[in-house]
């Protein structure tokens, strides 16, 4: 397990630099969201989840959606790792008819299973697709990453109350909780917590964890996957911004991309020369 973690954290460290340098190229994106966002995903993508690069619509993969999806740039180095389109593409993102927009877009970029952005609605494509994989009797699980500012959304609740209601356990949420929003601390813009005892209050199992030690989202991931008769949601407490010093715990990052003069002091945070 131990060269699992190892392995796992340095994929989480690349991937890191990846995105630094894909928001750099676009002048355009989210950086905040994506590098907390980074760890999670990767353990998904690269340990938990069943999925073919080769055949993106595979039927025994298991389904991914990221609700927060202007942290699209995290989920697209991560397919691109993964081998579902060159990751020279990368630098073609928000660009005008690239397959990489702003938000995930499932109808041009392979491996996305729905288009989101408009936050608040994942959760609730996310029950549809675990509802629909239970009533046809396949073995798929359905993972959703959500941000805490997006609880603010009322359709999140009405989604969580669905889920427990219908057993969908074979659906995981994340809640990547950075406690920051576009406009400052989710809990002086609209405050979400007790966030699992919300959760848990609907019904559902609840994991809290730190959202950057690879071991503990493996170890969660497990739980989940082995629970049965309820949906779990794991409460992941991350650092917007993760990795790269002066980018960590502002909220002025949120949609700000590395400037010519802070990609090669961010890369360096990361172990990375700047090549540029």
């Amino acid at each position: 397990m131990k060269e699992t973690i190892a392995k796992l954290e340095d994929k989480a460290r690349s991937l890191r630099v990846s995105i630094i340098k894909t928001l750099h190229k676009s002048q355009s994106g989210h950086t905040g969201g994506s590098l907390s966002a980074i760890d999670i995903i990767t353990v998904l993508y690269f340990h938990t989840m069943r999925h073919d690069s080769a055949n993106p619509q595979w039927d025994g993969r298991d389904r991914f959606v990221l609700s927060k999806g202007h942290a699209a740039p995290a989920q697209y180095v991560a397919l691109a790792e993964a081998g579902y389109f060159p990751k020279e593409d990368l630098m073609m993102l928000r660009r005008l008819g690239s397959h990489l927009q702003g938000h995930p877009d499932s109808k041009v970029t392979p491996g996305v299973e729905v288009c989101t952005g408009s936050l608040g609605q994942g959760l609730s494509l996310a029950n549809g697709m675990a509802m629909g994989l239970k009533l046809d009797g396949k073995p798929n699980h359905v993972y959703a990453v959500l941000g805490d500012g997006e609880l603010q959304e009322g359709q999140v609740w009405e989604a969580a109350m669905a889920a427990a209601h219908y057993k969908l356990d074979n659906l995981c949420a994340i809640v990547d909780a950075n406690g920051l929003q576009i406009d400052g601390e989710v809990d002086r813009v609209m405050a979400v917590a007790p966030i699992a005892d919300k959760f848990r209050a609907f019904g559902w199992h609840t994991i809290e964890i730190d959202g950057h030690d690879i071991g503990a989202i493996i170890d969660a991931f497990e739980q989940a996957k082995s629970l049965t008769g309820k949906p779990t949601v794991i409460v992941a407490r991350t650092v917007k911004g993760k990795g790269v010093s002066f980018f960590e715990n502002k909220a002025s990052y949120h949609g700000v991309t590395p400037s010519d003069d802070e990609l090669p002091r961010a890369l360096e945070c990361l172990g990375e020369q700047c090549n540029l």
